[in-house]
């Protein structure tokens, strides 16, 4: 097991905010009332905008299509990669309303959820920055109580419930903030019930311990403190994705990682390593699929340029 510390990992953690709230209360005013396709017309501009005048995103993307996709990036390519982005954001606003007759969601692997509930326990779902996680809110037509609680840290938590109050402050679930001293009693708490938590498990707010992966044909150094908790807490482990096809179509995808109630403690480093393979064979499975629906906008690997072909 190969640990690392990259602060290129950590690079998007700097950032400035680009949200604007009220951009997100027009855009939800829009859709609301006017219809998603006239909410549909407005991203056009946005994604128009991003292109030309955010360089270090086009550069990212454009970096990360080349590893998906195996051949150079087109002008298109970039452009259906930052308007997948905005869509997904905008489509938010029908998912936190539960307006689900606008959109066509399907759902792969609910057995996995059926069989954890059915034991009585919860689980850890692992996503990604990638796609739509607010579309997992489709599983609750099929799965009546289902609770679900987001584990974040706590910058980007206060974030996420502005946005939700912005939208629906009625829809809002449960954020735990990490790095609080609480977080992971809450968390257990939370399982113990027999709810789902959410966290993506794909970068770090800081730069805490990583170990080495292949993602698309190179190495990337993923936190391992998602994976450590999972296996402190003796939980299953599933891989989550919303993947967005375009339209209004979307496939909620959940895929086995791994399931550390049945790990002895002496073999707990050897089943982390192993998870964290798993979930990163999940996650290029989709990028694959789905190449546009990758929204980490900066230099994940950490390095200038794709593998060649």
């Amino acid at each position: 097991m190969k640990a690392d510390s990259s602060p290129a990992a950590a690079d998007w953690a700097q950032r400035p905010e680009r949200s604007n709230m009220a951009m997100l209360r027009l855009m939800s005013w829009i859709s609301l009332r006017l219809g998603r396709p006239a909410g549909r017309v407005v991203l056009h501009l946005i994604t128009t905008y991003f292109l030309l005048f955010a360089p270090k995103a086009r550069l990212a993307s454009r970096r990360y299509l080349a590893r998906a996709l195996g051949r150079p990036a087109r002008l298109g390519d970039l452009y259906r990669h930052i308007f997948s982005f905005a869509a997904t954001i905008h489509d938010r606003v029908y998912l936190l309303t539960d307006r689900f007759d606008a959109l066509d969601i399907r759902v792969e692997g609910e057995a996995l959820i059926t069989d954890i509930r059915q034991r009585g326990g919860g689980a850890l779902l692992f996503g990604a920055h990638f796609g739509s996680f607010e579309a997992i809110r489709a599983l609750g037509r099929n799965q009546p109580g289902l609770r679900i609680a987001l584990a974040m840290y706590e910058d980007n938590a206060r974030k996420i419930n502005a946005m939700l109050a912005a939208i629906n402050p009625a829809a809002q679930p449960e954020v735990i903030p990490l790095g609080t001293l609480d977080a992971m009693l809450r968390i257990k708490d939370r399982l113990a019930d027999g709810a789902l938590v959410g966290v993506l498990a794909d970068r770090s707010l800081d730069d805490g311990p990583r170990r080495e992966v292949s993602l698309l044909g190179s190495p990337v150094a993923l936190p391992l403190g998602p994976f450590r908790m999972a296996a402190m807490l003796g939980v299953p482990v599933i891989f989550m994705a919303g993947l967005y096809h375009g339209g209004n179509r979307y496939t909620v995808r959940f895929l086995p990682v791994a399931d550390f109630s049945a790990i002895d403690r002496k073999q707990r480093d050897t089943a982390i390593a192993e998870a964290m393979d798993s979930y990163a064979r999940n996650l290029e499975r989709c990028c694959r699929e789905a190449p546009a629906n990758w929204f980490n906008f900066f230099d994940f690997w950490g390095d200038a340029a794709p593998p060649a072909p």
